[in-house]
């Protein structure tokens, strides 16, 4: 199992670093695309959200690519600038810390219900990129149906459970109440949604910006107004709230065009990477972002431990799964061992063997390793040449 990994996080890095390796959606593919073409490198997918960016690599037999590197130089940052944050496992330990992650075990917010589709989605992308190899797609898919487990089968303290409740509670906080408050959340992906629909159960008069929409298609939350996106700032004077969320590689606000304003709202909160909002636009108004969310303290103890069981067997799985890959060459030796010594060597016969050799083996993956297969190899050709 030659896999590896780098990327840094919330823990180690304040948002203006883990800023300088952030990748918008429309940036993956082409990233993916130049990491692939790596010395060595048989498959990649790239994991990038608000708290985190990571990159995972299926390398070839003997090679040594260094994700590191090789996520510096896609997002053309010096390596030495990030050394000191940046994380880098291998083999199980990258394994364990994907399902944990996917998990939501290494999440700002423990639990969050977002970063499972978050991994799906990576490995998504670098499918249809062709960047993944089968052992990325078997790792992802196992976090992937892990995280799944975790959330239908654990009960985590009721406490905000995505970066759009934490930033909803954040206001709130802030703020008072927000029934009636006039809200403006700019982005209408799964994000900014989320959000609205979180701040119209609060009562909050919410609109939301729209970059197009089709009829059928474009979906608003329910119990909001809509403009288009180029109109956002003749809404935001004297606004109580505006949550930024997009995708853009670009600011949706910027100093200069918040101090433009008659009046500027009382709180703007960015749940972006890289960020919606320009950091100087904190000298016009009160500006949070993802690092401002916080961390709640872990009232969760029984749905953690669940979560650390679930990951546990998922590792197991995949594990299984690596070492028979990792048999097959010798399965094909073990046929041939054992149909060297059927009398007359008929074709027929051979194919009967081969093909019981199959089922039973099948059936057997958690008991084969490369060491039992060799050992039974070597044992058969020795009786052979007795």
């Amino acid at each position: 199992m030659n896999i590896c990994m780098s990327g840094v996080d919330y823990v180690c890095a304040d948002i203006a670093r883990r800023e300088k390796l952030s990748f918008v959606p429309s940036q993956t593919a082409a990233v993916l695309g130049r990491v692939r073409r790596a010395p060595g490198v048989i498959g990649a997918v790239l994991l990038s959200t608000c708290n985190r960016t990571e990159l995972y690599l299926s390398l070839a037999d003997g090679a040594t690519a260094d994700p590191a590197a090789l996520l510096c130089d896609a997002a053309d940052v010096p390596l030495p600038a990030m050394e000191d944050v940046l994380q880098t496992r291998t083999g199980d330990e990258a394994a364990r810390h994907l399902a944990e992650v996917a998990c939501g075990l290494r999440s700002q917010i423990l639990g969050e219900d977002q970063i499972v589709t978050q991994v799906g989605r990576a490995a998504a992308i670098a499918r249809e990129t062709g960047a993944i190899d089968s052992t990325l797609e078997t790792l992802f898919r196992g976090a992937v149906t892990a995280g799944k487990r975790v959330r239908t089968e654990t009960t985590w303290a009721a406490v905000p459970r995505s970066a759009a409740a934490r930033a909803v509670a954040l206001a709130e906080q802030t703020l008072g109440p927000l029934n009636k408050t006039r809200c403006v959340v700019i982005g209408n992906g799964e994000m900014g949604r989320l959000a609205s629909d979180l701040l119209v159960s609060r009562g909050a008069d919410v609109t939301v910006t729209l970059r197009s929409y089709r009829h059928g298609e474009t979906l608003v939350p329910r119990g909001c107004k809509t403009v288009p996106y180029d109109d956002r700032l003749s809404l935001l004077s004297g606004c109580g709230l505006v949550i930024s969320a997009t995708a853009s590689p670009h600011y949706t606000l910027t100093r200069q065009q918040l101090a433009a304003l008659a009046e500027a709202p009382q709180l703007v909160i960015d749940l972006a990477l890289p960020r919606d909002v320009e950091p100087a636009a904190s000298k016009v108004t009160d500006v949070r972002n993802m690092d401002d969310l916080g961390a709640f303290s872990d009232e969760n103890e029984e749905a953690r431990a669940r979560a650390a069981q679930i990951v546990e067997e998922q590792l197991a799985r995949f594990a299984q799964w690596a070492g028979y890959r990792e048999a097959l060459p010798l399965i094909e030796q073990l046929k041939e061992a054992v149909c060297a010594r059927l009398p007359g060597n008929e074709e027929e016969t051979r194919e009967t063997v081969e093909r019981t050799v199959d089922l039973v083996l099948g059936g057997l993956k958690g008991a084969v390793t490369p060491e039992t297969l060799k050992a039974c190899v070597d044992k058969i050709r020795e009786r052979s040449r007795v």
